[in-house]
């Protein structure tokens, strides 16, 4: 254990002081800070190797706690309120986006991996589902922190983007909320745009994209039985064992077994406060983490079809999502 003391304390400073700015500042996501903390102490400072496995367990089973923990934040009853319709939307905002980044991607010449991770996180919850896809994949470093990079640009642009365009297209502030919630990347860059629309955007925005959200369960299981399906048409021992692991990853288990309890009202707000707390410091460690991977030099070094995919890949989702809107109200 002690190998990872000195990474984890240093992610768990920095999730510390996330979280400090968004208790100061609540528009100001938590996550979000936390990436950029750490992608600041990457590009001024040389890591040092002691950081390395506490650096990496943070990135990959904090993360993974606190993606269980997010579960809680999910009521079943208020997403179905939003009526079939929309959960209709909704699916098709995340199969489809994925699906077109993904195709986006192969006529781009990227890689598999990248295309795969940019097209989750602008289809589901930006770099939580980034680094939730990647638990699975285990990609490249330089991949995942390209995704990441692209999620806080694009998602941080579609903030006043979309109040903006909701506006010119007429669209009222209900309607507004429900794009929003179904194009914008972030749970913390749709909180930003629907406080910035209205009130009543702001509820049905969150409501959408938490619907979203729970559709990274569905994705991480469809990535599982393609890796079972990959590794054992390889017929090599090793590809053999690894396609015997479970087709759900326990903290897909995990996020859905606390869905449930939410959705069933077993847990007092207190806890539920409380719980959300300890999920956001979690995540933040994690995105501590995972900023850590993002090198300037080395994404200035990517060259422009990641951000040419990250710019369609934005185009594509917020047009499905406002098709689907505007046939469904």
């Amino acid at each position: 254990m002690d190998k990872y003391l000195p990474g984890l304390l240093l992610c768990c400073g920095g999730a510390a002081l996330a979280v400090l700015a968004n208790r100061a500042l609540p528009e100001v996501s938590a996550l979000l800070v936390a990436i950029l903390l750490g992608a600041l102490l990457a590009n001024s400072l040389e890591p040092r190797p002691s950081w390395g496995p506490g650096v990496g367990f943070a990135s990959k089973k904090l993360l993974r706690a606190g993606i269980v923990l997010l579960g809680l934040q999910l009521v079943l009853g208020d997403i179905w309120a939003l009526g079939a319709p929309m959960v209709a939307v909704v699916v098709a905002v995340v199969v489809l986006g994925v699906a077109g980044g993904l195709l986006v991607g192969h006529l781009l010449g990227l890689g598999c991996n990248l295309s795969l991770l940019i097209a989750s996180g602008f289809s589901i919850c930006g770099a939580a589902a980034v680094a939730g896809v990647d638990s699975m994949i285990e990609a490249d470093e330089r991949d995942v922190a390209t995704a990441i990079a692209l999620v806080v640009l694009f998602g941080t642009g579609m903030i006043p983007l979309v109040p903006l365009l909701a506006g010119l297209f007429g669209l009222g502030e209900y309607t507004s909320g429900l794009w929003a919630g179904a194009s914008i990347h972030e749970v913390a860059q749709v909180v930003a745009a629907g406080a910035a629309i209205g009130p009543e955007a702001l509820k049905v925005a969150v409501v959408v994209k938490l619907a979203r959200v729970l559709m990274l369960a569905p994705l991480t299981v469809a990535i599982g039985w393609w890796l079972r399906r990959s590794q054992a048409a390889e017929a090599t021992p090793g590809s053999q064992a690894r396609a015997r692991q479970p087709l759900v990853p326990l903290f897909v288990l995990g996020f859905l077994a606390m869905v449930a309890v939410a959705s069933l009202h077993l847990l007092p707000h207190d806890v539920l406060a409380g719980a959300k707390l300890v999920q956001t410091a979690l995540l933040a460690a994690a995105m501590f983490g995972l900023g850590m991977g993002v090198r300037i030099k080395a994404l200035a070094g990517v060259g422009p079809r990641p951000f040419l995919l990250g710019a369609l890949t934005t185009l594509w989702v917020a047009s499905i999502a406002w098709v689907g809107v505007a046939l469904t109200h």
